[in-house]
């Protein structure tokens, strides 16, 4: 073992540790940013959906337990990035109303020890810096903004613009999704010769070949790696454990496993993990000693506790006319996030998912044979196809948890059925809407390849609360600073802080608290 110190490491370089890393280069500190993986590759396969999707070439080659000690592969990727190299890039701030407690049909969401205001002057640094294109108040469920977005919002393709003109005749308020692109758009909504974003059709669930989606590779980590010489990175380090000191109170090492098999021991004065929220409870649990005999920041047994993955569904719908678009994600709607007319609590949201091709279609083909006409090649319902996301919020119950088996191996415990009667009654929304929305009324087709072929624990791309914050040591692991109350020098910051997830896409919250955060350690670092 060799022995080398900083003053700060981050463990993990996704969107709560690449981004933070980011914040932290320009103090002048000695930063070390460790990545259990490498750069993922730029090669053909980034754009092939059999590679992605159906094979699924770049997901991590391992396999967790459920609660019945079955095998499956998870949602995850070990690369320069994180989960930010593969997500749609679609951007949302959480609602104001998700800050406080809901009450669900299934359960209360707690409510956090920030409000909307706390967060919200770093929501719009995050929007600026993750170049989010989008427009304030078009949606009447999002909370004030003090800012508005650098980018107007990436415009609508011909038949997603009907789409979204039909359901404003129905009453309701699509608007356009905020997302994170370097795109530069003429007055036509096309990219121009200078744009580095083609309007591809390979955005969601994709790496992007010309770095031109906002992820935390290409956002933060290489600015910041170019930009700061006392900012190192280093790759294939797979942090194993958190050493202590004699009492506890303090980080002393962090062992780390490198890619040729040695093992180092790296310390610094401030040590923050953000390995995602499944990988850094199960760090935490490893890192057990005798003033932790439950792992560290655990005193309140709440770490592994209360994971959340969002309530989805991955549907396409089959459109009477063609649908040539190529850049489909660009619109949503939360008309029933908080409520209904006939439903007194939360739905959720409905968003566009990127467009489908032959072989995703393909993939989910024996489970819906006989839904459509066999006489109907993919080419030709892929050409027809519309799709959509329906996301409905996932509630923190103490027994869906993380936990390690003897041999190290994560057991991943999750009740599938939790409050999903919003999200069912969502879909009944939707699928009732298809006639007006020129879509053939019986065709709403389960769209599995996105959750890795109906396999529902398997999509921990949300993935969020098992290190939660909170003002009290006894019922949450960090404070509001998301620095463990049982720790001096340790901090989480990716989606474990959760005390709840909402029902949109973590990740603009997991930026926006990684700059807030920045700002709390800067100031430590003075």
């Amino acid at each position: 073992m060799s022995d080398q110190s900083y003053d700060v490491i981050v463990i993990g370089t996704g969107a709560g540790g690449g981004t933070l890393a980011h914040r932290l280069a320009s103090t002048g500190r000695r930063i070390l940013l460790l990545e259990r993986g490498t750069y993922l590759p730029r090669e053909r396969d980034n754009w092939e959906s059999t590679a992605v999707f159906v094979k699924g070439k770049y997901r991590a080659p391992e396999f967790w337990l459920d609660r019945h000690g079955n095998e499956f592969p998870p949602e995850v990727n070990y690369y320069v990035g994180g989960n930010t190299k593969f997500y749609g890039a679609a951007l949302f701030r959480l609602r104001p109303q998700d800050f406080g407690e809901l009450r669900h049909h299934g359960g209360l969401s707690p409510a956090w020890p920030i409000d909307y205001a706390d967060l919200e002057p770093y929501y719009t640094q995050a929007e600026h810096l993750y170049l989010v294109h989008g427009r304030h108040g078009e949606d009447p469920t999002e909370g004030p903004a003090s800012a508005p977005y650098r980018f107007g919002p990436v415009r609508h393709e011909p038949r997603i613009q009907q789409l979204s003109d039909d359901l404003e005749k129905q009453g309701l308020h699509p608007f356009h999704l905020p997302i994170g692109v370097n795109l530069t758009q003429d007055e036509d909504g096309q990219a121009t010769h200078d744009s580095v974003c083609m309007r591809c059709d390979r955005v969601d669930g994709f790496p992007c070949l010309v770095g031109a989606k906002s992820d935390a590779q290409v956002i933060c980590v290489d600015p910041a790696l170019a930009a700061h010489p006392n900012l190192e990175l280093m790759l294939n380090a797979d942090v194993r454990t958190l050493e202590t000191d004699p009492t506890g109170r303090s980080v002393t090492a962090v062992v780390t496993e490198l890619g040729d098999g040695t093992t180092v021991r790296l310390s610094a004065d401030i040590v923050v993990v953000a390995c995602g929220a499944i990988n850094s409870a199960a760090l935490l649990l490893r890192s057990a000693n005798d003033r932790h005999p439950r792992g560290l920041a655990n005193s309140s047994d709440v770490v592994g506790r209360h994971y959340m993955r969002h309530n989805n569904l991955a549907l396409m719908g089959v459109s009477k006319e063609p649908n040539p678009t190529r850049f489909q994600k660009t619109l949503a709607m939360n008309d029933w996030y908080l409520g209904a007319d006939d439903w007194d609590y939360p739905l959720g949201g409905i968003q566009m998912l990127g467009k489908s091709d032959a072989e995703q279609i393909k993939a989910n083909a024996p489970r819906w044979a006989g839904r459509v006409s066999p006489e109907m090649p993919f080419e030709v319902l892929a050409h027809h196809a519309v799709d959509f996301w329906l996301c409905g919020e996932d509630l923190p119950r103490p027994d869906n948890r993380v936990t390690l088996e003897a041999d190290g191996q994560i057991r991943l415990t999750l009740d599938e059925k939790n409050n999903v009667e919003g999200l069912h009654r969502l879909r009944r929304k939707l699928q009732g809407m298809l006639g007006r929305l020129g879509m053939q009324e019986r065709h709403l087709l389960d769209h599995s390849v996105y959750l890795h072929k109906g396999m529902p624990i398997g999509a921990t791309a949300h993935q969020a609360g098992t290190v939660r914050f909170g003002t009290d040591p006894g019922s949450s692991a960090l404070d509001v600073n998301c620095k463990a109350h049982d720790l001096d020098n340790l901090y989480v910051v990716d989606t474990s802080f959760f005390p709840s997830i909402g029902a949109v896409n973590p990740s603009l919250t997991a930026i926006a608290n990684a700059l807030r955060v920045g700002d709390h350690l800067a100031g430590r670092l003075a």
